[in-house]
């Protein structure tokens, strides 16, 4: 299937730009994205925008402005309106799960359900006014969402698991989005359920760190960028550029919907104003045969979209910088300086004749070394930690590096995102620095397995662009 034929967003349609791209309130020159560019508005184009940053769509100059926004990542979409929520059929893939249907069910209030049954042991019941499709024989998620979605006849699907309960006006919200003609996919947040006081770390951890969990900032989805997929435990989906899901996947099916949705011109959109609560899993055992189970499908994403599944994207000089400072010598550290005062001149002289640039530049670069820090980290306690334990058994000096690196790692989540983005921290910092390395463990032990399994190192396969 081709991209979208018509992309003119529809008069009404409201774009504002994002403030973090803003600086000292001037609207001329926008920084951010992701990746970040730099956009220069005119005198035109301020004409066409509020001072607080917003452009309503009514007329081709103003849909111009607001659609190079959107493409960007530099505006935010604000639709007006939207399909109503009788053009949706929400479709319920499950397998022994009886309970979790009478639940969703009682929750979506008489909405136009189809629920496939996909080879429960017990077949599934449902009540009148409810479709039910049931295979014989498990097919997996991918298999179940598609029959679901070719026995609807509406224009929008939406996709809910069994384990999930959407809270109030959750459709209406997302639905929005899709008064943009080029928005395919679009998905909310998925927060874990209300727990009791006194739950198990496990169960904290699972309910506050859920990987359904995409976060509390809105954005595009594409692949390469902050946030590169969105889960198909719940999203909804415009049936005429639905690519379908590859029935031969059992895991991160979702992950290559998006990608390929993306790679044909349409757009993926995450809005987490929009809840869904899912019911994690409160054992230790399995949630990290889970999160093992997850890393499987990176050898087979690695085989299907190559370099995009790759675990670490960095330019070679920030690779050199992070290095650098990793190795924690005086040649390192010279070599991290010099690498970065390099990247700060090459950025300055791209933001010839923007106010600020110097700082701007300072900021990207530090920016940029920090998460090369982070991502470095992570692809050693994550993805590689085979190889990161056997250097380790035999470095002593690599082996301190591993040790701090995994509690300044957890640090510096804990703090993002039990600190920053929630005021009573449901995990405490070493309840939780532990938990995220079993995570970890757990979820590189399914990659290794993959890559195994796949005869191909492909997912382990860094990407470094000069």
């Amino acid at each position: 299937m081709t991209g979208p034929a018509e992309t003119a967003l529809p008069d009404g349609f409201e774009v504002q730009i994002d403030r973090r791209c803003v600086r000292n309130g001037d609207l001329r020159y926008l920084v951010g994205g992701s990746p970040t560019r730099v956009l220069k508005l005119s005198d035109a184009a301020l004409g066409m925008t509020s001072a607080d940053g917003r452009i309503s769509v009514h007329d081709a100059a103003t849909r111009g402005l607001a659609r190079t926004l959107l493409d960007s990542g530099i505006g935010l979409p604000r639709p007006m309106n939207g399909p109503n929520t009788d053009a949706v059929t929400v479709v319920i893939p499950v397998r022994d799960n009886q309970s979790g249907v009478d639940t969703m069910l009682a929750a979506l209030g008489g909405r136009r359900v189809i629920v496939v049954d996909d080879g429960s042991a017990v077949p599934l019941r449902v009540p009148d006014g409810v479709t039910l499709i049931r295979f014989d024989v498990n097919r997996g998620p991918a298999a179940a969402r598609n029959a679901g979605l070719a026995a609807a006849q509406t224009e929008f699907v939406a996709f809910l698991d069994s384990d999930t309960v959407p809270t109030r006006d959750w459709l209406i919200i997302l639905l929005g989005h899709f008064s943009d003609p080029k928005v395919a996919i679009v998905a909310p947040r998925v927060v874990g359920r209300r727990l009791p006081s006194g739950g198990s770390v496990v169960a904290r951890y699972a309910n506050a760190h859920s990987s359904l969990d995409m976060g509390p900032t809105e954005a595009p989805v594409a692949p390469g960028t902050a946030l590169a997929y969105v889960p198909s435990a719940a999203m909804v989906v415009r049936r005429s550029a639905f690519l379908g899901f590859d029935e031969s996947l059992r895991v991160a099916e979702d992950v290559d919907l998006c990608w390929r949705t993306h790679a044909a011109g349409w757009r993926v959109y995450y809005d987490p104003i929009a809840h869904v609560r899912h019911d994690h899993r409160e054992s230790l055992r399995e949630l990290l045969n889970r999160r093992r189970y997850y890393g499987t499908g990176a050898a087979q994403l690695a085989g299907r979209h190559g370099t995009t599944a790759a675990p670490v994207m960095a330019t070679a000089a920030m690779a050199l910088a992070v290095v650098g400072l990793m190795t924690r010598t005086r040649i390192g550290l010279l070599l991290a300086s010099v690498v970065s005062l390099y990247s700060m001149y090459r950025t300055r002289q791209l933001l010839a004749g923007i106010p600020g640039r110097d700082v701007i530049a300072a900021s990207a670069t530090g920016r940029g070394i920090g998460w090369g820090l982070l991502q470095a980290s992570q692809a050693l306690l994550r993805h590689y930690w085979p190889l990161t334990l056997l250097a380790a058994l035999v470095m002593p000096r690599f082996r301190r590096v591993v040790l701090q690196l995994a509690v300044a790692e957890g640090a510096v989540w804990w703090l993002r995102d039990q600190v920053l983005q929630s005021r009573s921290p449901a995990v405490g910092p070493l309840g939780f620095v532990l938990m995220r390395r079993l995570d970890d463990l757990a979820y590189g032990a399914g990659l290794w397995q993959g890559v195994l399994a796949a005869a191909s190192p492909a997912a382990l396969v860094p990407v470094l662009r000069l």
